[in-house]
């Protein structure tokens, strides 16, 4: 059965790892947010990988050792020597995101709050963690597995509890 996996991968080979596990006929996905790079003689739009260092792909455990042949691949994430899947949940919520024109920062997965489904708008049933900040409420959609989220802000009316 396949399931979604996070791919550790050497520094700054995320789209590396993503293009290889997709010609091996598996599905990668590889969440970035738009950035203004700077060099010394001019400024470019980048797409950054929003979780650095890692891409995620579904795949069975019989495909694991093609996934770390890839090159720039360092391990897959585990747990005691077991691989750990991450549910489908999380993907989709981070998929939804960042085909949305909403305005997202990376940040570190909040471990306080309560979990959230959004009931109204473009984030319709998605799940994440509720933090608030003054007036305004942010959800964080987590991948838990590699303690990474990313938050954006929401209106509190329009989320229930979980």
């Amino acid at each position: 059965m396949n399931q979604w996996y996070a791919v550790w991968t050497r520094s700054r080979h995320e789209q590396v790892v993503r293009e290889q596990l997709e010609r091996k006929g598996m599905d990668a996905f590889l969440p970035t947010v738009t950035r203004w790079s700077r060099w010394k003689d001019r400024k470019k739009q980048i797409d950054w990988p929003l979780f650095p260092g890692y891409c995620f792909a579904k795949f069975s455990l019989d495909d694991r050792l093609a996934v770390l042949k890839s090159s720039g691949v360092v391990s897959i994430v585990s747990f005691n020597g077991e691989l750990a899947p991450i549910p489908e949940r999380e993907i989709d919520s981070i998929r939804t995101l960042i085909e949305t024109d909403l305005q997202f920062d990376p940040c570190p997965m909040i471990k306080e709050g309560m979990m959230v489904e959004v009931t109204h708008g473009p984030l319709r049933g998605v799940v994440g963690r509720l933090v608030r900040k003054g007036a305004h409420a942010r959800l964080v959609l987590a991948v838990e597995l590699i303690g990474q989220g990313v938050s954006v802000e929401v209106d509190a009316a329009d989320v229930k509890p979980y």
